[in-house]
């Protein structure tokens, strides 16, 4: 990850971790991050665990995958399906066909994200 997104790597967060009080203690370090990093998004399966009022006064929302993918898609359709299907080319053990990677999106909890992505199947 690292050599793929030079930036990637969030440092000097600590500082602000004992300040912070998500309901799980062990995910302050995820806010601490996002807030030193100016992230405005932290995108998570986990949304219980960053309510809103967790968040406020941080300029932090919490976003479910599904729904980041989605803003994705409206701000950049075809990125979002060269990204897809880039991904799925890249499997070899096993490679997917576009219906099996799309059951393993939904198998993932991502069911918005391939109910667009059913009407590319051909180009992924």
């Amino acid at each position: 990850m690292n050599q793929a997104v030079l930036d990637c790597l969030v440092t000097g967060h600590e500082y602000l971790i004992d300040g912070l009080a998500p309901p799980d203690e062990d995910d302050r370090h995820v806010l601490a991050a996002a807030i030193r990093s100016r992230s405005s998004v932290i995108v998570t399966f986990n949304l219980k665990d960053f309510p809103v009022d967790a968040l406020v006064g941080h300029d932090v929302e919490a976003q479910h995958p599904d729904e980041f993918i989605m803003h994705l898609i409206d701000l950049n359709p075809a990125s979002v399906l060269e990204a897809v299907r880039t991904c799925r080319a890249r499997l070899k053990n096993p490679p997917k066909s576009p219906e099996e990677y799309l059951d393993t999106l939904l198998q993932q909890g991502l069911p918005e994200t391939v109910a667009w992505l059913c009407q590319y199947k051909l180009a992924i």
